[in-house]
C-alpha cells in the first residue's frame, strides 16, 4: 500500500474520533479537538491527492476510496451538526444531494470507460 492510500485510510480511521469528540462533552476542549481532527483529515485529503499525482501513484483503490473517505467525513460532520442543531437540516440535504449527484455521474460514466477523477 502506497503513501497516498495510507493517508486515505488514515482519514477513514480519523472519522470516528472526530464524531466522538464533536458529540462528546468530555471537556471544554472536545469541540476544538474535533475541529483539529477534521482539519488534519482534510489536509490528508489534499496531501494524498498531491502525492498520488506527483509520483504517479494513482491506484484503483485510491480512485475508489479517496472520494468515499471524503464523503464519509463530510456526511459524518453534517449529520452531527444537524443533530446538535448547529445547522438546519435543509443545508445538509442540499450538500449531500450534490455529493450523491456527483457520485451518480461518476457511476454512469464508469461503464463507458470514462473516469471522472477528483479534482
Amino acid at each position: 500500500m502506497n503513501t497516498p492510500n495510507k493517508l486515505t485510510m488514515l482519514r477513514i480511521i480519523l472519522i470516528p474520533f472526530f464524531v466522538v469528540f464533536l458529540l462528546g462533552n468530555f471537556s471544554t476542549w472536545s469541540k476544538w479537538m474535533a475541529l483539529a481532527i477534521f482539519v488534519i483529515a482534510s489536509l490528508t485529503d489534499m496531501l494524498d491527492g498531491y502525492l498520488a499525482r506527483k509520483n504517479n501513484l494513482v491506484t484503483d483503490f485510491g480512485i475508489l476510496m479517496d472520494p468515499l473517505a471524503d464523503k464519509l467525513l463530510v456526511t459524518s460532520a453534517l449529520i452531527c451538526f444537524v443533530g446538535q442543531g448547529m445547522i438546519p437540516a435543509v443545508v445538509a440535504i442540499i450538500i449531500l444531494s450534490r455529493e450523491f449527484l456527483v457520485t451518480s455521474i461518476r457511476l454512469v460514466a464508469a461503464p463507458k470507460g470514462r473516469v471522472i477523477p477528483a479534482d
